[in-house]
């Protein structure tokens, strides 16, 4: 990763800098930190795109999971009516196909929280890392990129509040995954 390249080369530069006695400070060439600092803002960018990778990628999974829903919905409704023709057989297959519904809604569920949890915990690692960076090479010499990383955590931040959001809201059962029938597709009135 070229960020922690630069940041390392940052340290050594600060490592084997002389040093003003007593007092703590040290001697540095400025361009050559600058021109550190710079490709590491050039950088930087590859590193949001990751992160939204992150999430286009959340999201192809949540679309796979209701892709994979309906389907199942859609077995189970062909099957309850082919089996409509007898009473008992009726009362059967509606038992089974509230069955397959209630297991495929788990299973949806399932696989939301896990999708949640995985981007969550990659989006925390990241946060963290992006923390950890700030406090160690920057404090109050690099004011620009502290702002920089602190706009990166809040964004960071926010992802993982509506992570969670949406995990309370698939946990708690407010989520819903198909509207009802009585309810209109919202995209149907934009065809």
């Amino acid at each position: 990763m070229k960020v922690l390249d630069l940041l390392e080369e940052i340290e050594e530069i600060v490592d084997t800098a002389s040093g003003f006695p007593l007092t703590g400070k040290i001697m540095v060439d400025a361009q050559e930190l600058l021109e550190i600092v710079r490709e590491i803002r050039l950088e930087l960018p590859d590193e949001i795109q990751q992160a939204q990778w992150i999430k286009n990628e959340r999201e192809r999974i949540i679309a796979e999971a209701k892709k994979e829903y309906e389907a199942v919905i859609a077995d189970a409704k062909r099957q309850a009516e082919a089996l409509v023709e007898n009473d008992d057989i009726t009362v059967k297959a509606k038992l089974r196909a509230d069955e397959l519904m209630r297991v495929t809604e788990e299973t949806a569920k399932q696989l939301k929280m896990s999708t949640y949890d995985y981007v969550d915990s990659i989006l925390y690692n990241f946060q963290e890392k992006m923390e950890h960076l700030n406090a160690l090479y920057f404090g109050d010499m690099f004011g620009t990129i502290e702002k920089t990383f602190n706009d990166i955590n809040e964004t960071l931040a926010s992802n993982r509040n509506e992570i969670k959001e949406m995990a309370y809201r698939t946990e708690s059962g407010q989520d819903e995954i198909l509207p009802s029938e009585n309810e209109e597709d919202p995209d149907s009135e934009r065809d």
